[in-house]
């Protein structure tokens, strides 16, 4: 061991004599025109290891900053189209190469071999490149790890990446999903080793990619290209462990590749609220995730559309799932994959509620209890065809099934502004749930004449069931003047809602100039949804007393046209788009049992419209405006008494009218790759008329009483920035992440039915760190602040203001070999909960793991909330309302687990050096 140390610490003192340097120039071709996003970079001479990278900028020029202890090093220029450009360069603290002018390649010149590094980054038209083999990870790194050290590319605890500032919403590996749409499986699952580059691109539909239209600029997709040795084969990874308070965790995932085919598999069990693919090498299933299961957060996840513990609590689950992607030869292409999840979850919430009246308030404080078992199923299919070059049809049909039985117990009491009792209910149900989805999409697409025409016409279905059998029971007392008042509901609730949409778009795109094109479209979008509710009171011991006041058959249509046309420009620079039209939404509402039909138009200018424009690659500016419609719910609209709580009766408003939003939207990014820093700032505004608000009346037994109605003016902005800087000195790592968000909210409403309007003013600074030693240790510990205010325009005495603040630290050690020892922990301090719930929460989650059989093997221990002192309070601030909860939550627990890998690629060439040597035939 002190050998080690030894070693320790003339590695840490080495670093020490590394020296700055900046190297200067521009790039230029034979015509001495200065060549932009070429790619400009230095290895170390005696192991191609690479130093130091940076983009030239629009007029060629380039600074190339590093610091290094090697005296030489390879200065390498790369840029698509031209013979690569090599120099040995002595290290001098500042050098000027002046103009490096690149000749262009001619395959009618002889043929001769040109030996050169690859790149680490190349910048494409419209693709973001990185080499994999430049960036040094650990050997058994994952995709995860690797895009940690791309530049630009971040990383969060919970596992959302964003690339200079802008979110990744999808992840392919060799242009196919993996394993649908959950970019984290392939983040943690897939190994670095099988990959050769990272492309980064505008998120663009299916349609768009066919058809050459724009994509999003400010949403990503990474596709992961696998090595060609490495694309036949197959590798999984299986985990097992057990711990104390009978934790345990059973998970597995395989993957086959083959050429256009990849098969994966995966399977779970676990009871401490995981998903079980999430493979963190520090703390498994448990993750970084585990963090979030405290004021804010609950714990919960989700896969595909398959969600666990979003209750809340406790969750047992068990999942499957299986993924198939293929392409034939006669451009059919298909992927289809399956979904089972089992949870079970138990929940317990504690709430103590400030009711606000305009002249008065009362309390409320109920203990809630429930436990949730579901069984979800979940198959999904596309298949594409391409009839020739010009004609494509996609389908992609969707089902979900879910069947679940749910026992909820709840007590409440009421008191009144001397806390003297005034009501209280206990009530007892068991439910059985159904749930069926099915949905299919069909978009055919048809290119003709000049580059950009085509026509499109996209059909969407999805239709909808769910079904409750629910039997109630509950026992209420009322204390007033003239003494108590006890009732009794023994109900039997039968609930079977419908909802079938269809949506069709026909949209045609002509050219009219260069980069100009006249788009038509026409939207119709079509929903029928019922509600049959039947509830049957207790006689002579039998359910079969038919309550007509409670029981309600009730149907909405709504039809919304949307005629438009617009000009849409999309330039190197500038890309402007614009749509306007007519947004018609009717809006028909029929009472069956009552015979009371309304039926309504309401029209609105319908805008989509925005402005981009990029002066560099890496800087942008945006701007747009668009208007929508929201057809308020069945529930808002069913007049039909809702009275499963005895001190808070429902009933819903046929008469409401669609919220009509208009959205102003700005953001501006920059990202600086000499000095590895990048800018984002954005400003969202939001503007709503007839909004739907709940309307609520107490009355003298402290029962409430609410229905919706229509309101104005509701503002909703926010806006905020963030600011990145990373650094690099040879082993040594430093990045750091300043943020700041602001908001302002203008809500109108009602207490106790007098309209009010309230103003809410929040900031939320926040900072992180990291530095890290390559194979030695990473450290990152990040702080947040967050301020809220909070005013009324009536009954002032609401008015508060309070802050609340998050403290993190990650630490991870890489030393000695083979063992990984890891640390995540969080101190949160809310300032806005009242006497009698914890406002302060430690959560520290440690982990040691050693791993041998050539790192095929792991053998890890880890405790989830070391110090026991983890529990989940929040305070949420209501209309008329100021509201405290406390849940049930995991608790500590140690566990003791063990993970096997195992991996078969085809190929079987000799590994390559640092920076991936390759062969330019000319």
């Amino acid at each position: 061991m002190n050998y080690k140390l030894l070693s320790l610490f003339f590695f840490i003192t080495a670093i020490g004599f590394s020296q700055d340097f900046e190297i200067t120039g521009k790039i230029v071709d034979s015509s001495k025109i200065p060549l932009q996003s070429a790619t400009v970079y230095a290895e170390k001479v005696k192991d191609s290891s690479l130093v130091t990278y940076t983009i030239t900028e629009k007029d060629g020029s380039f600074l190339l900053k590093g610091t290094t202890d090697a005296d030489k090093v390879n200065f390498y220029v790369s840029y698509t189209g031209f013979v690569p450009y090599k120099k040995v360069i002595e290290i001098e603290p500042k050098k000027n190469l002046g103009n490096i002018q690149l000749q262009v390649m001619d395959n009618a010149l002889e043929e001769v071999n040109i030996v050169s590094s690859r790149p680490p980054i190349t910048v494409k038209k419209d693709t973001l490149e990185f080499n994999a083999e430049s960036f040094n990870t650990r050997q058994d790194a994952n995709l995860e790890d690797l895009m940690k050290k791309l530049p630009g590319v971040e990383v969060d605890t919970d596992g959302n990446i964003t690339v200079n500032g802008k979110p990744v919403s999808r992840i392919l590996v060799n242009g196919k999903e993996f394993f649908g749409n959950d970019p984290k499986i392939a983040t943690k699952n897939l190994p670095k080793e099988i990959i050769s580059k990272v492309q980064v691109t505008d998120t663009k539909t299916k349609s768009e990619e066919f058809t050459g239209k724009a994509g999003n600029p400010d949403d990503k997709t990474i596709n992961i290209q696998l090595k060609e040795d490495k694309n036949k084969g197959y590798f999984a990874r299986a985990t097992a462990g057990g711990g104390s308070d009978e934790r345990y965790e059973l998970s597995g995932i395989g993957n086959i590749f083959k050429d256009k085919m990849r098969l994966s598999v995966l399977a779970s069990s676990n009871n401490i609220n995981s998903s079980g693919f999430s493979f963190d090498e520090v703390f498994d299933m448990m993750g970084r995730n585990a963090r979030s299961i405290n004021f804010n957060s609950n714990g919960s996840f989700g896969i595909n559309g398959v969600s666990y513990g979003n209750s809340g609590g406790i969750t047992k689950s068990e999942t499957a799932g299986i993924n198939y992607t293929n392409e034939w030869e006669n451009d059919i292409e298909f992927n289809g994959d399956y979904f089972f999840g089992r949870n079970d979850t138990e929940t317990r919430t504690k709430i103590e509620r400030e009711n606000i009246l305009p002249d008065s308030r009362y309390f409320v404080n109920s203990l809630r209890e429930s436990n949730l078992q579901n069984d979800s199923h979940r198959a999904s299919a596309r298949f594409e065809i391409e009839f020739d070059t010009l004609t494509r049809l996609s389908i992609s049909p969707r089902f979900n099934a879910n069947l679940g039985t749910s026992i909820r117990n709840r007590e409440e009491e009421t008191l009144d502004a001397g806390k003297e009792l005034q009501n209280s209910t206990v009530t007892r149900e068991m439910e059985d749930l159904e749930s069926l989805n099915f949905s299919n999409n069909i978009d055919f697409i048809r290119r003709f004449g000049a580059r950009g025409s085509y026509l499109q016409f996209e059909f969407n279905t999805s239709l909808n069931r769910q079904k409750n059998d629910n039997f109630y029971y509950s026992e209420s007392l009322f204390v007033n003047d003239a003494g108590q008042n006890q009732e009794f509901q023994d109900q039997y609730i039968n609930e079977d809602r419908k909802e079938n949409t269809i949506e069709t778009e026909i949209a045609k795109r002509s050219v009219l100039a260069d980069k100009l094109f006249l788009d038509v479209k026409y939207e119709l979008a079509t929903s029928k949804s019922t509600n049959t509710r039947n509830v049957y009171e207790t006689e002579n011991g039998a359910y079969t007393k038919f309550n007509e006041f409670l029981s309600n058959s009730f149907q909405v249509h709504s039809y919304i046209h949307t005629p438009n046309a617009g000009l849409n420009y999309e330039g190197e620079k500038w890309r402007v788009h614009s749509e306007i039209g007519l947004l018609s939404t009717t809006l028909k509402t029929d009472n069956f049992m009552e015979d009371v039909t309304f039926d309504n138009t309401y029209n609105n200018v319908y805008v989509d419209a925005s402005v981009r424009y990029n002066p560099e690659r890496s800087r942008g500016i945006y701007l747009g405006y668009s208007t929508s419609a929201d057809v308020p719910s069945i529930r808002q609209l069913q007049p039909v008494e809702d009275r499963t709580n005895p001190l808070n009766i429902v009933v819903g408003n046929p008469e409401l009218e669609p919220a009509f939003n208009q959205r102003f939207r700005f953001n501006y990014r920059n990202f600086d790759f000499a000095t590895r820093s990048g800018i984002f700032s954005y400003l969202n505004l939001n503007f709503t008329d007839n909004r739907v608000v709940a309307v609520s009346q107490v009355n003298e037994d402290f029962v409430r009483r609410t229905t919706y109605s229509n309101v104005d003016g509701v503002i909703n902005a926010n806006l905020g920035g963030s600011y990145s800087k990373s650094s690099k000195k040879d082993a040594r790592e430093f990045r750091y992440r300043l943020s700041f968000n602001g908001g302002y909210n203008r809500n109108v409403g009602f207490i106790n039915a007098v309209k009010y309007n309230s103003d809410q003013f929040s900031v939320s600074p926040g900072i992180q760190f990291t530095y890290a030693i390559e194979d030695v240790f990473e450290i990152t510990p990040g702080y947040r602040f967050d301020y809220n205010d909070i005013s009324y325009d009536i009954n002032r005495e609401r008015d508060q203001s309070y802050a609340n603040q998050t403290l993190s630290l990650e630490a991870t050690s890489y030393w000695p070999k083979n063992v990984v020892f890891g640390h995540d922990i969080s101190f949160n301090k809310y300032g806005n909960v009242s006497p009698g719930f914890d406002n302060t929460a430690f959560l520290w989650n440690v982990s040691l793991g050693y791993q041998f059989l050539k790192d095929k093997a792991t053998l890890k221990v880890k405790v989830y909330d070391l110090l026991d002192q983890n529990v989940d309070t929040r305070r949420i601030v209501g209309d008329d309302y100021i509201q405290d909860v406390n849940n049930l939550i995991l608790k500590r627990y140690a566990m003791l687990s063990f993970t096997y890998k195992i991996s078969s690629f085809g190929g079987g060439q000799a590994p390559q050096k640092r920076g991936g040597a390759r062969f330019i035939r000319m």
